[in-house]
This record gives C-alpha cells, sequence and structure tokens, in this order.
C-alpha cells in the first residue's frame, strides 16, 4: 500500500447497504488506515449533512469522522456558492439538502416565478406537479438548472430505488435543457474536492466504488487507480460492456486490502 497516500471511498454499495456495513467492510477500512492512508468517504447521496453519514458509519462499526465525508450536497452547495452568488434557488429536493444551501446562506424560493436556478434532486416525495413546475420555471431560458449528482438508481437495504438522476433526467425531458452541471461523482467540482480534502496528488489515490459512470470515472483521466466492487449496483457482465475501464474489479471492499 505505500504506493497511496489517500483513498477514496464510496458509501452505499461498497461499504454500507442500508444501515449495516458489507462484510469485511469494517476490517478493509481499519487495514486502509493501518497501511497509513488519509481517507474520504464520498457518496452520491445529498439528502444528509456529513456528520449524519459519520454517525451513519460509525453505528455501522466502521471509523468515519465528520471530517472525512464528502456528499454531493456538499459539492452541490459550494458549487452554487461560487457560480451562483446572489441567487434565489428553487429545489426540487429534500429539506436536508435545502437545510445544506441554506447552510451556506443561499436563498430558496418556493415561487418558481422568483427562481434565479432550478436545483433538482432525489425527493422521495417527487410529484407531477412538481415536474411541471419545474418545467414552468426553466421555461425562462435565463434560468439556471442544476442537478445534484446522476445516480439514477441507488441501493438500498433489500431493492435499487430511483435516485437523483431519475428526476433530473425527468425535469430534463420535459424542459428540453440539459443541467449546466449535475455535481457529485464525476464532475471536475468532486474530484476537486475531494481530493483537497485528502491533501494528495491524484497518482497516489485509489478510488473504490460500485459504479462504472461515477466511481470509477472519478479516477480515470485523473491518474487515480481505480477499483470497482460487485457489491452495489454493477454486475461482471455491465463491466464488459462499458466505456469505463476500472484497474481492478473485486466482490467487495473486503478484498481491496489483498490486492496491494
Amino acid at each position: 500500500m505505500d504506493r497511496f497516500d489517500g483513498a477514496i471511498l464510496d458509501v452505499d454499495g461498497t461499504v454500507l447497504r442500508g444501515p449495516d456495513a458489507i462484510p469485511g467492510a469494517v476490517e478493509a477500512v481499519q487495514a486502509l488506515r493501518d497501511a497509513g492512508l488519509s481517507l474520504a468517504f464520498f457518496s452520491n447521496n445529498p439528502t444528509k449533512f456529513p456528520a449524519a453519514y459519520a454517525d451513519r458509519l460509525t453505528a455501522a462499526g466502521v471509523e468515519a469522522s465528520t471530517a472525512e465525508v464528502l456528499t454531493s450536497g456538499t459539492v452541490t452547495a459550494e458549487y452554487l456558492s461560487r457560480n451562483h452568488a446572489g441567487e434565489r434557488f428553487f429545489v426540487i429536493g429534500e429539506p436536508g439538502l435545502c437545510d445544506q444551501l441554506r447552510d451556506l446562506d443561499l436563498e430558496l424560493t418556493g415561487d418558481y416565478t422568483e427562481a434565479d436556478t432550478v436545483v433538482a434532486s432525489i425527493d422521495r416525495e417527487f410529484t407531477y406537479e412538481d415536474l411541471k413546475t419545474a418545467l414552468w420555471a426553466l421555461s425562462d431560458d435565463a434560468v439556471g438548472f442544476v442537478g445534484t449528482d446522476p445516480d439514477r438508481v441507488v441501493p438500498a437495504a433489500d431493492h435499487l430505488i430511483p435516485g437523483s438522476g431519475a428526476i433530473i433526467n425527468a425535469v430534463a425531458d420535459v424542459a428540453g435543457r440539459d443541467p449546466e452541471a449535475v455535481l457529485g461523482k464525476p464532475h471536475d467540482a468532486a474530484r476537486e474536492a475531494v481530493l483537497a480534502r485528502l491533501g494528495v496528488p491524484p497518482e497516489r489515490c485509489l478510488v473504490v466504488g460500485d459504479r462504472l459512470d461515477t466511481d470509477i470515472a472519478l479516477g480515470e483521466g485523473a491518474g487515480m487507480t481505480t477499483v470497482l466492487v460487485l457489491s452495489g449496483v454493477t454486475s461482471r457482465a455491465e463491466v464488459e460492456e462499458s466505456e469505463h475501464d476500472p484497474d481492478f474489479v473485486v466482490d467487495s471492499l473486503a478484498d481491496v486490502p489483498d490486492l496491494f
């Protein structure tokens, strides 16, 4: 492991499934720590503050601090603060995302006619009315459009469930517009944020995750070593058909320490 200084670990489908640690994940995380690697747990779930994820990991037996957690909600809030300062945001998303935006003093509005930018994300109470309102807001070409993350489905305890990408794509389809940015992995803003958090160069960084188009894509082209785990949403057959080419494919995080 002396070829690495840091590791980026996806959470759901890689370290956890539902409330529980995936078998062998606790020991694997500890092995990475024992090897001297700095760790970043990076989730594309935008609905919770990093502290809530740290608590969830800790409850499952995985040592994690708030400072080690990054989410697509964090990246989205920081992106909007930098690139859309002073604007008002109409959010299709859950209260946890709205709280993260307000935490950076971003102004939210429930009136689509006042919106400067529409932010779309996972919302487990998403309705036809929300879709209609987003369409009306985005009918003005001057209104911006940003998504939190591209995950169409996400692993829950027993089944896959629709994620942010499903809602973002629905909004984009009816509005006839692509978002200016879909934050979270593998967006450049996400890569820059997590590398800054770790404080390591990409060539000294290992990234482990269960998604080809987010986790593996995050590391590709940046010089990171990528490991796909098959404990989440991706099958081995899908690897063969994908444009993304992980450096390693293993059954789970438990197999990672032995690779090196």
